[in-house]
């Protein structure tokens, strides 16, 4: 048996034992000589160069070369390695996890600064007062305060002058009355052009004047934060006084206009909340500003700015509790507040109060995405309310009726750049490399293109819906001044009154699911299956639902051929009524007894409309042998001649009453044939008043109605008992 060497170069003899630990260490003292063995191959040919010879190897290593070339000793040590347990390594973090971690990390860094800035904010406020002391020993702090004063003076006088020259025009711009769609834009030009007028005119003398003097570095800034403060709340309160103007108990009169329709109580309100929110932020912009002048830490400034944050998140709470309740008029405004709204007033504050907790952690993405959640809906209701508000046509036009094309497309396209605006934000709060976007190809980027086109594709669908669905309701409104009856254009407005609903239902239906299509296409799902499956589901349908497709296409077959419109009258077999209703597979009919027959259109067939145009009414009447026929045709000529001039009839005769001739010799009586022509339906009331107009004229010429009567002659004595006996023979009495 050949010896073992360890890695200290002692043999072991072979039959020693061998542990698992001891093969471990052989192995890897091995595996040691091998890389020194390499090593020195890698590095040898650099050394051929040398001068000097290498020594010749150890007899050790010798040996142990001689060992590693053995078969028996290879296989030995590949046994080794396979027999040792794989390290365990640790799972490696993925990115979720490590830039949860990382987020983690940052929220309790900014907590901790905020609470190590508690300590350090006195002396940062000593340190901020002794700066400014020092630039004010080359100016006394009253000549200072003097000066502020006298700039801002100054603006509001020349603003006062402004106004005072151009009082009357102001009053127009914020009380004139704004009936049409130019009164009002007129209005708001008037009302902005003032407002900036002023705005610059307080500018010029404040600021303006602010910059004629030479003041210290330090004073300059601040005094310039806070004239600038006050220049954007200007600014704003001018929006605000635009967008809700709240009038004074001065300005009275109903065509004052204010761009978001709101109430005098609600107007005021909110301008009063804005102003005192803005205000308070811009001040405790300007505060902040100053603070980082004077020398404050990010940590404690960060501090003072969540303080201030404070003010803000009361405001906010107070307007929420105190807004004016939406009031109808069947609830009384005297009545105290529902459950319902309560509840939502205490989940509105709570969810304000989670707005600055995040606010305060730090969690600036979290909190735009909230703040946008709750401020996104708002803002593109009130944008809605007043496009339609300010681009209303006037009352009394005929364009009230119809909605407003020009609203329609100011508020998609306000609300499509609110939507894009609001993600192109959040992408910068979150850091978000839209242009890398657009070039990775991963499965976050790819959902995340998916969403931003299925937004566009909505807001697209939503627009083209809009449109036609306002230009649909558009022509229904202009229908609602009722045509004159019989004329064309009411049969064309009956019609469409008949076809626009289907055609709105339907180009809904299309746009609905071209729209879920394309979203699922956008998304990444394979839509070439699911046609091909609905294709089979719709021969399958198909195939099983034959009636109802013939019902569905008998229908559309039927409007086409404008076989019957709402109102009119038809009969189709044993069914017929006035048509109430028409479906996609079936029409309602009203019978004139009342009940309501709901026909498929596969089952209607041929159909009698009786409402169409005119109709043709014919009589009879049944008159005596020996009546003068000439005398007859000129009394039914005047009693036609009466119904024509008659003012309740006369509109809906169309041909008066006349006789035709003789139709036929009965056996008791002449019938004679008379006609006339009268609008549809109105036939049996004029029927009606001429049978009794013919009674009476044939009553006072002595033209008798023919009836059948029995008449018995004879001379003997038995013909009366004959006649007696056949009476009683009919009246069922048995003879004596």
């Amino acid at each position: 048996m050949l010896p073992i060497i360890t890695l200290a170069g002692m043999p072991m003899e072979a039959g020693a034992v061998v542990t698992a630990e001891t093969r471990t260490t052989w192995v890897n003292a091995l595996w040691g000589v091998m890389l020194l063995i390499l090593v020195q191959v890698g590095i040898s040919p650099a050394c051929a160069q040398s001068p000097s010879a290498p020594a010749s190897p150890p007899p050790q290593v010798e040996q142990l070369l001689r060992l590693l070339q053995d078969p028996a000793v290879r296989d030995w040590i590949d046994r080794q390695r396979q027999a040792q347990p794989a390290p365990v390594e640790a799972a490696p973090q993925t990115e979720a996890s490590e830039m949860m971690a990382g987020r983690v990390s940052a929220i309790r860094e900014h907590l901790i600064s905020l609470v190590g800035a508690v300590p350090r904010l006195p002396g940062e406020a000593r340190q901020a007062a002794d700066l400014l002391s020092a630039e004010l020993q080359s100016r006394p702090l009253y000549d200072i305060l003097w000066l502020v004063l006298g700039f801002a003076g100054l603006g509001a006088g020349l603003e006062w002058v402004f106004r005072r020259a151009t009082s009357a025009a102001y009053e127009r711009a914020f009380s004139h009355p704004a009936g049409s769609m130019r009164d009002r834009l007129r209005t708001i030009g008037m009302r902005l052009g003032f407002g900036l007028a002023h705005v610059a005119i307080f500018a010029l003398g404040s600021i303006g004047a602010f910059l004629i003097f030479d003041w210290p570095p330090l004073l300059r800034k601040i005094v310039l934060a806070y004239l600038s403060a006050a220049l954007l709340l200007r600014l704003v309160l001018l929006a605000g006084r635009i967008l809700l103007a709240p009038r004074s108990p001065s300005r009275a009169g109903d065509g004052f206009f204010r761009v978001i329709p709101l109430t005098d109580e609600a107007a005021a309100f909110w301008h009063r909340r804005m102003a005192l929110f803005v205000g308070w932020f811009i001040v405790g912009w300007a505060s902040v500003e100053s603070l980082h002048t004077l020398g404050f830490s990010p940590s404690s400034l960060r501090l003072v700015a969540y303080i201030l944050g404070i003010g803000l998140l009361v405001i906010a709470i107070e307007a929420v509790w105190r807004s004016p309740r939406a009031r109808t008029e069947a609830v009384d405004a005297s009545q105290p507040p529902g459950r319902h709204h309560v509840l939502g007033t205490w989940l509105l504050s709570l969810y304000l109060v989670m707005l600055w907790g995040l606010w305060v952690a730090g969690m600036n993405g979290l909190f735009w995405l909230f703040a946008i959640a709750i401020l996104l809906p708002k803002a593109v209701t009130v944008t809605r309310a007043a496009a339609h508000h300010l681009l209303r046509p006037e009352q009394d036009s005929e364009a009230a009726l119809e909605p407003e094309m020009g609203a329609l497309y100011v508020d998609r396209a306000v609300r499509a750049l609110l939507i894009v605006g609001a993600a192109l934000f959040l992408a910068r709060v979150w850091q978000i490399d839209l242009v890398e976007l657009t070039s990775r190809d991963t499965a976050a980027t790819r959902l995340l293109r998916g969403a931003l086109s299925s937004v566009v594709i909505l807001l697209v669908a939503d627009l083209i819906w809009q449109i036609v669905k306002t230009q649909i309701d558009g022509r229904l409104a202009r229908m609602q001044i009722a045509a004159p009856p019989g004329t064309e254009e009411a049969l064309r407005q009956a019609r469409l009154r008949t076809l626009l609903p289907i055609f709105r239902m339907i180009a809904f239906i299309v746009l609905a699911a071209v729209a879920l299509l394309m979203t699922l296409s956008s998304l990444g799902v394979e839509i070439a299956p699911l046609i091909a499956g609905a294709g089979i589901v719709g021969v399958a349908v198909g195939f099983g639902s034959q009636t109802l497709v013939k019902d569905v296409i008998s229908g559309v077959f039927y409007l086409l051929d404008d076989a019957f419109r709402v109102g009119e009258y038809i009969q189709s077999g044993s069914y017929k009524g006035t048509v109430e209703k028409l479906g996609f597979r079936s029409v309602k009919l009203r019978h004139h007894r009342g009940p309501i027959y709901t026909v498929p259109y596969g089952q209607l067939g041929a159909v009698q409309n009786m409402s169409r145009d005119w109709v043709i009414d014919k009589m009879t009447i049944n008159v005596t042998y020996d009546t003068d026929l000439d005398k007859a045709k000129k009394i039914i000529k005047q009693v036609g001649k009466e119904l024509a001039a008659d003012p309740d009839v006369a509109p809906n005769l169309l041909e008066p009453l006349k006789m035709q001739g003789v139709e036929q010799f009965g056996d008791f009586a002449i019938q004679l044939r008379m006609k006339m022509m009268t609008r549809p339906g109105e036939q049996f009331v004029i029927r009606r008043k001429a049978y009794a107009m013919l009674k009476k004229a044939f009553d006072e010429n002595g033209i008798k109605f023919a009836f059948p009567t029995v008449q018995v002659t004879g001379h003997d004595e038995s013909e009366p008992a004959a006649a007696q006996q056949a009476l009683k023979l009919v009246k069922g009495v048995q003879p004596e």
